[in-house]
């Protein structure tokens, strides 16, 4: 699982709410920290992500962005979940094309569930694949 922000403190925050096993039937999930879009396209280039949680507020591209970004230009593209600050932020998930989102500050049980709830969504083939070629 991915977790990208330019800010130790979030992708800590992040880490620490969703947990090493949002749910029994998952088992353990491992992160990755990225601090940059960078490591994002690389890790998601290389197939080796389940998951990618992106801070909406990351500098200097923000998760929002980067979240489209990917939706649009790598086939077979893992689902994506993008932190807001604020509730009124959620909107923009819609453009971002994410496949869920998270409110700062993160609660662990909506953050774990949600967690769950999308790779549960993805192993099924629920998730539309977003790939624009």
């Amino acid at each position: 699982m991915l977790v990208l922000s330019h800010r130790p403190e979030v992708r800590e925050a992040i880490v620490n709410a969703v947990g090493r096993r949002p749910a029994p039937d998952l088992g353990r999930v491992t992160f990755l920290e990225a601090s940059g879009i960078s490591e994002v396209l690389v890790a998601a280039d290389a197939g080796s992500i389940d998951l990618a949680i992106l801070d909406g507020e990351a500098q200097p591209t923000g998760g929002m962005g980067v979240s489209r970004q990917l939706k649009n230009e790598i086939t077979d593209c893992p689902p994506i979940i993008v932190t807001v600050r604020r509730r009124d932020d959620r909107w923009l998930a819609t453009w971002s094309q994410a496949d869920a989102v998270l409110v700062h500050p993160l609660d662990p049980i909506t953050a774990a569930e949600t967690v769950a709830d999308v790779l549960r969504r993805a192993r099924a083939g629920e998730l539309p694949v977003a790939h624009r070629g």
